[in-house]
C-alpha cells in the first residue's frame, strides 16, 4: 500500500511511502528553483509518483498537515501566501508598516486550529489534488507536532524513545513531548504557540537584518564573534522560563517583539546573537534533561525546525541523562510531507519503524548526464572509472570539485550526492568557496564529512550516536585543528558528517584522500550558489558550473573539466 505524504507551506514538498519502506521525498524548490517553495507541491508529487511508476489514480491515501487558521486561509487565498513569500525573503523594498506585518502575523499563528479551518483546508487540498488526476483516495489530517514526531520516532533507530519537538508553532503548539514504546506513540504534553523560543529566534533573526525561517543558521554562526559573558549577564535571561517540562515566555510575541527591538538598538549583532544563542541553548538544555528525568526514557528522538540548530544540539547530546539521540534529517517543516505519510501509515497499519535513508530524491543515468553535457562545447567531459580515487587527488593537490552523484539527498545538507568539496585545511580555498561560488558571509563555517570509522580520531566523539546528516556540532581534537581549519568554527566546533556504507563512492573519496598522507576528511557544502536551492539535475550542474567558472566536476561516472574554468 503506498501512501503519499503533502505538505503546502514553508519548503513545500511531497512524499511516498510503502509499507514499512520510504520510497521517494523531495522539496519543490528543487523543481521551481524558488528558494524554500510555498506553492502547492505539484512537481515533486508528480516526481514522486514517477519514480514509483504510478499514477495518481493509483493512491488510495493522502496524507497533509496543519490546517491552523493562518494556514487555511493562505489556501484558500494563495495570493496571501505569496506576498509573505515575497516579504519573508526580502525580494521587495521594505515595505512601510513592516513591524505591523510582523506583528499581525504573530497574532494570527497563535489562534490554531478553529471550528471549520480543518474542513475547509481539507476541501482546499483535495481540490488540487482533484485537478492533478487523483480520484478515489482517502484524505487524512494529521496535527503538525504529530507529523513531527512521526518523522523522528518513525524513522529513528530506537524501539523505545523519548520524542522531542519544537520549532515556531504549528496548529497553535510549539512543542510536545511523547513517548514511543510497544508499537504504540503516546503524547505526554504539548507546548502552546504563545511560549515559542523558536518565535523568539526567528524574531532576533529579523532584527539583526536577516531573513527568519531561512537564516536563523547564520545567527548561531555570528553568534561566536561575540565576547563571551555568564547566562546571569544576559539581557534576554528572563524571556524564557523551565518549570519542570513546560515552557513559558515572559512576553507575548508582539510585545516580545518590540522589546528585542528596542534591546538590539544598543549592540552589536554579535553580541545580541550571542545573548539569544546562549538563552537558547540553556533553555533547550534544561527542558530535555526535565523531560528525560520525568519519564525516565534516556534514547532521545527530535524533530522540528529548532533542532536544526547544531550548537545548542551540542549541549543537549552532553547531558548525562541522554544516552543516545537521533535527530531527523529534515527536522524543519520541510519534512512534514513525510511525517504526514508516517502518521498515517502508523494510524492504518501500526507500522513504526520505516526502513529510511536522506537519498530519496531525483537520480539520472550516465546517458541522461552526457545527453546534458553534449550541448555544450565548452565541456569537456569522458567517462572515469575511479571518480573516487581521481576527486581525492584533485582535492589533495589544493583544488575545489563538484561532485553530483546517485539519488539527490532529501534535506537541508548536502551528503555527499549533490556536494562541493575541497581540502579541509585549505583557508585559502575556504575563501575562495565563499566569495566566488558560494557567494555568501565570511564569517559562516563550512563542515566537515569525515569517514565515520575515524570520526573518533578527529573529533571528541562519544557513543551516543554516529551522526549521518550533519545535525550536530562537536568539538575538534586540539591536535588536529591544523587539519580542520577550513571547517571549524572560531569556537573549534564543527558540524559533523560521518559517512559510512550508506554511501561507498562518497566513503572510498574520503578514504582515498588519507592514502594521499592526510586525514580522512574533506569539506562538504552544498551544490548551489548561496540562496539558491541545491541543484537536482544534470542542467542545473552544469548551469552552476559555468556561473562560478569552476574547473572540475565528477557526475555519475564522467570527469567533467570546463575550459573556461579559472578557479
Amino acid at each position: 500500500m503506498y501512501i503519499l505524504g503533502v505538505w503546502d507551506g514553508h519548503d513545500a514538498g511531497a512524499a511516498l511511502v510503502e509499507d514499512d519502506k520510504v520510497v521517494f521525498a523531495a522539496n519543490e524548490e528543487r523543481y521551481t528553483k524558488r528558494k524554500l517553495e510555498i506553492r502547492f507541491p505539484v512537481h515533486s508529487i508528480n516526481a514522486a509518483l514517477a519514480h514509483a511508476g504510478l499514477k495518481p489514480s493509483d493512491i488510495d491515501h493522502v496524507a497533509f498537515t496543519t490546517t491552523e487558521f493562518t494556514k487555511t486561509l493562505e489556501r484558500v487565498f494563495p495570493s496571501m501566501k505569496e506576498n509573505y513569500y515575497m516579504f519573508r525573503r526580502r525580494k521587495m523594498l521594505k515595505p512601510r508598516f513592516e513591524t505591523f506585518r510582523h506583528n499581525l502575523k504573530y497574532s494570527l499563528t497563535s489562534i490554531g486550529v478553529t471550528p471549520g479551518s480543518a474542513a475547509v483546508s481539507k476541501a482546499v487540498v483535495a481540490r488540487q489534488l482533484r485537478v492533478m488526476g487523483f480520484s478515489d483516495f482517502r484524505l487524512h489530517v494529521v496535527e503538525h507536532h504529530a507529523a513531527h514526531a512521526a518523522t523522528a520516532a518513525f524513522t529513528s533507530p530506537f524501539s523505545r524513545a523519548l520524542v522531542i519537538t519544537l520549532d515556531g508553532l504549528g496548529d497553535g503548539l510549539c512543542g510536545s513531548v511523547s513517548i514511543m514504546e510497544n508499537g504504540k506513540m503516546h503524547r505526554k504534553l504539548a507546548i502552546r504557540a504563545r511560549d515559542s523560543i523558536g518565535i523568539f529566534y526567528e524574531q532576533v533573526t529579523n532584527i539583526v537584518g536577516m531573513r527568519e525561517l531561512e537564516d536563523e543558521g547564520k545567527v548561531m554562526a555570528m553568534a561566536d564573534f561575540s565576547y563571551p559573558f555568564d547566562f546571569e549577564e544576559n539581557r534576554f535571561k528572563d524571556f524564557f522560563r523551565v518549570e519542570g517540562t513546560t515552557i513559558r515566555a515572559k512576553y507575548s510575541p508582539t510585545r516580545q517583539y518590540d522589546t528585542l527591538q528596542r534591546i538590539a538598538w544598543q549592540m552589536p549583532r554579535e553580541q545580541f546573537s550571542y545573548m539569544a544563542q546562549q538563552l537558547l541553548e540553556v533553555t533547550l538544555s534544561r527542558f530535555v534533561s526535565n523531560a528525560i528525568d520525568r519519564y525516565n526514557v534516556h534514547d532521545v528522538a527530535f524533530a522540528g525546525g529548532l533542532f536544526s540548530n547544531v550548537k545548542a544540539n551540542m549541549m543537549v547530546r552532553n547531558l548525562d541523562a541522554l544516552h543516545h539521540w537521533y535527530i531527523f534529517p529534515h527536522m524543519g517543516d520541510g519534512g512534514m510531507a513525510l511525517g504526514g505519510a508516517l502518521y498515517a501509515n502508523y494510524e492504518l497499519n501500526g507500522t513504526t519503524s520505516h526502513r529510511f535513508s536522506a537519498y530519496l530524491g531525483n537520480s539520472y543515468t550516465e546517458e541522461e548526464a552526457k545527453a546534458a553535457l553534449e550541448k555544450d562545447r565548452s565541456l569537456r567531459f569522458e567517462r572515469d572509472p575511479d571518480q573516487s580515487g581521481h576527486a581525492a587527488e584533485l582535492i589533495h593537490n589544493g583544488n575545489y570539485v563538484f561532485w553530483f552523484q546517485g539519488r539527490m539527498e532529501y534535506g537541508p545538507r548536502a551528503l555527499g550526492d549533490r556536494s562541493i568539496l575541497a581540502p579541509s585545511n585549505s583557508e585559502e580555498v575556504k575563501d575562495k568557496l565563499n566569495l566566488y561560488v558560494k557567494k555568501r558571509e565570511w564569517f559562516q563555517p563550512f563542515a566537515p564529512s569525515i569517514a565515520e570509522d575515524e570520526a573518533h580520531s578527529l573529533l571528541e566523539y562519544d557513543a551516543k550516536g554516529a551522526d549521518k546528516y550533519m545535525t550536530m556540532a562537536y568539538m575538534v581534537r586540539e591536535d588536529k585543528r591544523p587539519v580542520t581549519r577550513a571547517v571549524m568554527h572560531v569556537d573549534g566546533s564543527a558540524r559533523a558528517h560521518m559517512v559510512g556504507q550508506e554511501n561507498r563512492p562518497y566513503y572510498d573519496l574520503i578514504k582515498h584522500v588519507k592514502r594521499h598522507g592526510g586525514d580522512a576528511i574533506v569539506l562538504n557544502t552544498s551544490f548551489n550558489i548561496h540562496g539558491q536551492p541545491i541543484v537536482m539535475t544534470p542542467e542545473d550542474a552544469i548551469q552552476t558550473m559555468k556561473a562560478t567558472k569552476t574547473r572540475y566536476m565528477f557526475m555519475d561516472g564522467l570527469f567533467i573539466e570546463n575550459r573556461l574554468g579559472v578557479k
